[in-house]
């Protein structure tokens, strides 16, 4: 359903950077190394890290905005934290938290959290006891959720619980719904009924791509959360819903054990969002009850359009050696993949280079206005700005482009200088994050920190639901030859 990351060309970039062998994919999955800490660990990072996993309605691009009921609690938890330290700690606008966010498999979302991946686990997570033994659940009050029987409509009816004896069920690895089944089981072992087959779904599945497999048929029977079975009936038309297996169930965020200020700061935001606030009731509604993200894909003549603007990055980023997924990440920050937004200083299209930028001999591309012209003139630019001033062997190629970002919108001779101030501080001129943007943040201004960081946003999400959409379809694909 998520019909972007359908097209051939997410595979194409990935398969073009590997090929390119531009950097390990493990400097992009977690910004390279484990970190832990609590709030005030974050803080002066500056950095939340917020683990989500890809989904219709949690985390999701349109038109490679990225959108979701999770992203947007995210940015409304990020702004109630930085409101809330700015009068604390009276915090410039300089010491603002960022986000990372940071998509992962479901079955990933705790074991990422505990290994130092993450600080939050934004998912609605089912509060259970083996859950609460192992991580803190801030949980909104108020909203609750039942689980309840999913089916194909020519399966058999489950009017109630001992129907399920003897069926096979299949359900999310290490969910609450296999857990509940396995109570179901211990019930059914009393009565000397058989049991559920309760059946694993592959790692790289969500729930939603188990509905869309009993909705074709190739499964019977699933569990799933009542709010998200109720939406995904509107659009799947194979599906029946059916008798609830829990219900009055807490869901909430999960963060790491002994984090109290972070748990502190969870709890006041939840009261901001729990059912029947405003804000709460906005975003649930949004994403649980308006069947526009699932339901409404582009229409063809726009979707060739955006595969059409996609297939010049892969064209000029493979020419130029940079990854195609990096280019269309700047892009969505400079225009948000607008060709006719001009800024005030004249700058034009999709990557908002400057005209007089595009006539200089180093690019020599002037007709900008053309769309092809313009991604070509910005990749070019990045090439002369990586070439000319980012090239030494001292700096590792992820870090190349960094400061090349950081150059594109600061200027190179500001970032020359932010990288000499770096080096007399004692810092790594060589290193962007936590290094050369400090200095860059305190010489120039918080606004190259502020571009490099939501570029590195995107492109992070953009390389991190690509690798998992290859891995799905080979999930899909298995339990197809099944």
């Amino acid at each position: 359903m998520d019909y972007y990351f359908s097209s051939p060309f997410w595979a194409q970039c990935i398969e073009t950077s590997r090929n390119l062998a531009i950097e390990n994919p493990e400097e992009i999955n977690y910004n390279i190394q484990p970190m832990f800490g609590d709030l005030d660990a974050i803080a002066e990072r500056g950095i939340l890290r917020i683990l989500v996993t890809h989904s219709d309605t949690d985390f999701f691009f349109d038109h490679g905005r990225i959108r979701g009921i999770q992203y947007e609690m995210a940015l409304e938890f990020l702004k109630h934290i930085n409101e809330g330290r700015t009068n604390r700690y009276h915090a410039s606008e300089a010491n603002r938290i960022f986000p990372q966010f940071i998509p992962v498999t479901f079955a990933e979302l705790l074991p990422a959290l505990q290994a130092g991946h993450g600080d939050i686990a934004a998912a609605l997570l089912t509060v259970t006891p083996e859950r609460a033994s192992e991580v803190d659940i801030v949980s909104p009050q108020g909203r609750e959720v039942a689980e309840i029987v999913v089916s194909h409509i020519n399966a058999k009816p489950i009017k109630r619980t001992a129907d399920l004896s003897g069926k096979s069920v299949y359900v999310l690895r290490g969910s609450s719904y296999q857990r509940h089944l396995k109570i179901l089981n211990e019930k059914l072992k009393i009565a000397e009924l058989p049991p559920v087959e309760i059946i694993e779904a592959d790692n790289q599945l969500l729930t939603e791509d188990i509905l869309e497999l009993v909705n074709a048929g190739v499964i019977d029977y699933t569990i799933c959360d009542d709010f998200k079975a109720e939406l995904w009936a509107q659009v799947l038309s194979g599906i029946r819903l059916e008798i609830p297996t829990s219900e009055g169930q807490s869901l909430g965020w999960a963060i790491r054990k002994n984090s109290p200020q972070l748990h502190e700061a969870l709890e006041e935001f939840s009261q901001k969002v729990r059912k029947g606030t405003f804000l709460g009731n906005v975003l649930f509604k949004k994403y649980f009850e308006n069947t526009q993200w699932i339901g409404n894909p582009l229409n063809q003549s726009e979707r060739e359009k955006f595969n059409r603007l996609l297939d010049l990055f892969v064209t000029y980023g493979n020419r130029y050696g940079f990854d195609p997924l990096a280019l269309a990440a700047q892009a969505y920050q400079e225009s948000r993949f607008d060709q006719s937004l001009k800024s005030h200083r004249g700058a034009v299209g999709v990557m908002q280079l400057l005209p007089t930028t595009a006539r200089d001999p180093n690019v020599d591309i002037p007709d900008i206005e053309n769309l092809e012209s313009n991604i070509h003139a910005g990749t070019k630019y990045m090439d002369f700005l990586r070439n000319r001033y980012f090239s030494d062997d001292e700096i590792s190629p992820v870090n190349q482009r960094l400061f090349s970002w950081a150059a594109y919108n600061a200027g190179p001779a500001n970032i020359t200088r932010a990288r000499n101030a770096a080096r007399d501080a004692g810092l790594d001129p060589n290193v962007w994050f936590g290094n050369v943007e400090n200095m860059a943040a305190m010489k120039i201004s918080r606004e190259p920190v502020r571009y490099v960081a939501s570029i590195y946003k995107y492109y992070t999400a953009y390389r991190l639901v690509e690798q998992q959409g290859r891995r799905k379809a080979d999930a899909l694909e298995s339990v197809l030859a099944d």
